[in-house]
């Protein structure tokens, strides 16, 4: 199933809050095959809280089934990161496994 940039922007809404707080804009430049290419510009550029506001997008995104990978062409999100996310969600989809629970773990990156 196809996923659209209004979907990925609803989807990073309570970011999106912040972002519009410091001019700061998610641009989304494409979407095939799962694979979402997003840029973080205006207030996010020269950032020192860009990396962490990638990671929160990252994190939202993989959540989702039509999501193979979320990939920042300016490269705001540095692969150790990526790692934290990936094993963060691993952790988390183990602990759904043994505790029986069926719904996603929502909320924010700790």
């Amino acid at each position: 199933m196809a996923i659209s940039a209004e979907e990925i922007l609803a989807e990073i809404g309570p970011v999106q809050e912040v972002l519009d707080a410091h001019d700061g804009v998610v641009t989304v430049i494409d979407t095939a095959d799962g694979n979402i290419m997003l840029s973080l510009d205006g207030g996010c550029n020269g950032c020192s809280s860009t990396p962490m506001t990638a990671m929160q997008i990252f994190y939202s995104l993989m959540k989702l089934d039509a999501v193979n990978d979320v990939i920042f062409v300016n490269g705001e999100l540095p692969e150790y990161m990526r790692d934290f996310i990936k094993k963060k969600m691993e952790k988390e989809a183990a602990e759904n496994l043994t505790s029986g629970d069926d719904h996603e773990p929502r909320g924010e990156i700790v």
